[in-house]
């Protein structure tokens, strides 16, 4: 398997996900700033032009919730839930992520890393405004759930953690507005913990290049 990805939001759960199962995946980035996910050699693979992407023998699997769960069933993890009611509370949370709390937190994410990397000058304050405000009525979502479940779903770690958990990744860097989310700051803690999600890219030496 090659999983082609680069050092930003979407990629990182793809990343944690391989890294936490030791999955037997040869790690490729993609250099975005150069537009390497632009060019025809990517597009063939991917014509999205975006990453993560995996290549598993004929498979080209987009998304990196999708990655997620192939790289767990795959490997016979519990990561994704083996019982459907639990997979359907599984899907909940991973459509509510993309929805709601890593949308918001995306942009936050967008407005405070991306912008000054790509030199498109300061945040846009009134973006950053709705941000915040939308990203606090989720965590609030988010907090109340973890006030009764140690982990997202079925009582023990999986791939909605890794998804759901992917703006914590940058909460520093993105201010997000976290405080008095006390349930939440407790599930931080316990995925820091984990050194895949904690430190999900591969070591720069482990990485190639764009064929």
């Amino acid at each position: 398997m090659k999983l082609y990805y680069a050092e930003t939001f979407n990629p990182r759960r793809a990343c944690a996900v391989a890294k936490y199962l030791q999955s037997p995946v040869e790690y490729i980035r993609v250099d975005l700033a150069h537009g390497e996910h632009r060019q025809p050699p990517y597009l063939a693979l991917n014509p999205n032009g975006k990453v993560p992407l995996l290549v598993d023998g004929a498979l080209r699997l987009w998304e990196a919730d999708a990655i997620m769960v192939h790289l767990a069933t795959r490997a016979g993890s519990d990561l994704w839930p083996s019982v459907p009611a639990l997979q359907v509370e599984a899907l909940r949370w991973l459509s509510w992520n993309q929805a709601h709390f890593s949308r918001h937190g995306g942009s936050l994410y967008f407005e405070h890393l991306i912008k000054p990397w790509l030199g498109m000058g300061e945040a846009d304050a009134a973006a950053v405004a709705e941000a915040g405000k939308f990203f606090r009525q989720f965590a609030a979502v988010l907090d109340a759930h973890l006030a009764e479940h140690e982990w997202l779903v079925g009582g023990r770690l999986g791939v909605a953690d890794f998804a759901v958990s992917t703006p914590l990744g940058w909460a520093k860097e993105a201010r997000l507005p976290l405080d008095g989310f006390e349930h939440l700051a407790r599930w931080h803690r316990q995925l820091q913990a984990l050194p895949a999600w904690r430190e999900p890219f591969p070591d720069a030496s482990a990485a190639g290049a764009v064929a």
